[in-house]
């Protein structure tokens, strides 16, 4: 049995062909492998803290490094696609993984030595809080005598 995309019912065009094989995530042909992409990052700021985002499914938390050096926040991976000698033969083999590096500076109202993180259902979660000095205080009303 043969798969084959349709398009709007149509037997795929030229065009359509020339975008899957120029698309970042398909099949190179000289390394005979897909190539990854880079994890995507939120990044959100609250009152007290930056909370870190890391879109990585698939991982484990042992596959993770995370860094703080010269205040730059390093986030990387060294995971390996395993080669399977079961004999296996896929029709179509997308599932891939492999290094990445990400790499942030930290603002000077981080406390770089109490970043915490966690992964959690595909998603690493690093918490930067932020320094006391740096902290948005509540308004306070200033009476006028």
């Amino acid at each position: 049995m043969t798969l084959v995309k349709w398009r709007n019912g149509k037997v795929p065009a030229f065009n359509y062909l020339v975008d899957e094989f120029f698309n970042r995530n398909s099949y190179h042909p000289i390394t005979s492998e897909y190539q990854n992409s880079t994890p995507a990052v939120n990044i959100q700021e609250t009152n007290t803290d930056f909370l870190v985002e890391v879109a990585a499914p698939g991982f484990q938390k042992s596959d993770f490094t995370v860094e703080v050096d010269n205040n730059k926040l390093i986030i990387s991976s060294n995971r390996e696609n395993a080669n399977d000698e079961s004999g296996i033969h896929f029709t179509k083999r997308e599932f891939s993984y492999g290094s990445f590096q990400r790499t942030f500076t930290l603002p000077e109202s981080v406390k770089g030595d109490k970043i915490t993180g966690k992964y959690e259902d595909g998603i690493l979660k690093l918490k930067l809080p932020k320094r006391e000095e740096a902290l948005i205080k509540p308004a306070r009303e200033i009476k006028i005598s």
